[in-house]
């Protein structure tokens, strides 16, 4: 099953599986999320899901029973 993923703020949309990280779907968009440990402990790739809430992407999978997630992209200048 495939749900339509979009990256906010420039808008880039692609299709991932379910399951698939989070982190892999941004890199195959070309979107760059900063990682740290790949761990999900330096919260370094932390996303914004709408209606999930805050999610490490290196860790969190594309979850199912969605037909479109939007991402929301945080800046830290520290990474």
């Amino acid at each position: 099953m495939s749900v339509l993923v979009r990256f906010q703020p420039n808008n880039t949309e692609i299709e991932a599986e379910v399951g698939e990280s989070f982190l892999t779907v941004a890199s195959r968009a070309g979107i760059d999320i900063p990682t740290g440990c790949l761990m999900g402990s330096c919260h370094a790739c932390e996303v914004e899901v709408e209606d999930i809430g805050d999610v490490c992407a290196c860790i969190s999978g594309i979850p199912p029973g969605f037909e479109t997630l939007t991402i929301h992209l945080f800046s830290d200048p520290t990474w």
